[in-house]
């Protein structure tokens, strides 16, 4: 299953923490958006698995529409709260 990951806010991307070739954990940080009004946003998701695309680079404007990653589901349980 490919997990599609949008911008949570409108902003710019100020770094990105991945690349096609990783794998991530639940909750991992994929990257930060620098908000609007100045402050910084923190994109995770609550699965785990390869990234199968990462759509954005650092200064690029986002909305919340812009697809920012996407993530192939390992479909595995990690216990991670």
């Amino acid at each position: 299953m490919v997990e599609t990951v949008y911008s949570p806010c409108c902003g710019k991307v100020e770094k990105v923490f991945v690349n096609e070739e990783s794998y991530i954990y639940e909750w991992e940080k994929l990257l930060t958006i620098r908000t609007e009004d100045g402050g910084t946003e923190e994109v995770a998701i609550g699965v785990s698995g390869n990234i199968a695309s990462v759509e954005v680079e650092p200064g690029e404007e986002v909305n919340t529409n812009t697809v920012l990653c996407k993530v192939a589901d390992d479909l595995k349980i990690t216990g991670c709260e």
